[in-house]
């Protein structure tokens, strides 16, 4: 049987492409899913999830049902695209991943708020549950960007990067 030797060197090119497949992962679904609020299907299909939401049931009644999905939309791409630029601008990737953080919280309350989201056959919590991992995901680039940022400010030497 072959062994495979994982040094630590090969640990970390592992782990970089791994928080890379997060973080593009990620800005690829928040532009896929913002772009898809700014049409009808979408924003009929997140309208009862909006309805029965304590955070955002009054959206339908300021913005209309595809008012209310555009919005959405447009922070869930301000954050994609954030995420994606954050390694070379740190800042701006830290307010889109606490964006995309706050995103994937909000969306992920539906799960509780939604009568039958969760019942056998309902499409909702299926599609809901995956933000668990997005969630994830956001908090780790948040994260990144928070460390890049501050290493931007002090001895680089000195920045302690946690990698468990």
């Amino acid at each position: 049987m072959a062994q495979i030797a994982l040094d630590d060197r090969r640990a970390r090119k592992l782990q970089n492409v791994g928080a890379g497949v997060l973080r593009y992962g990620l800005t690829f679904l928040l532009l896929l899913f913002g772009t898809f609020k700014f049409f009808n299907f979408e924003a009929e299909a997140i309208q009862p999830l909006l309805t029965h939401s304590p955070f955002l049931s009054w959206l339908p009644a300021v913005l209309g049902v595809r008012g209310s999905s555009a919005f959405i939309g447009t922070f869930e791409l301000f954050a994609g695209v954030g995420i994606a630029l954050g390694p070379w601008w740190p800042r701006f990737g830290v307010i889109a991943g606490v964006i995309a953080t706050a995103t994937f919280a909000t969306t992920l309350s539906f799960l509780i708020t939604t009568p039958g989201v969760l019942a056998p056959g309902s499409d909702a919590g299926g599609f809901l549950l995956k933000d668990i991992v997005l969630l994830g995901a956001a908090i780790h680039a948040a994260a990144t960007s928070l460390l890049a940022a501050g290493a931007r400010h002090t001895d680089p030497s000195r920045v302690v990067v946690p990698v468990g």
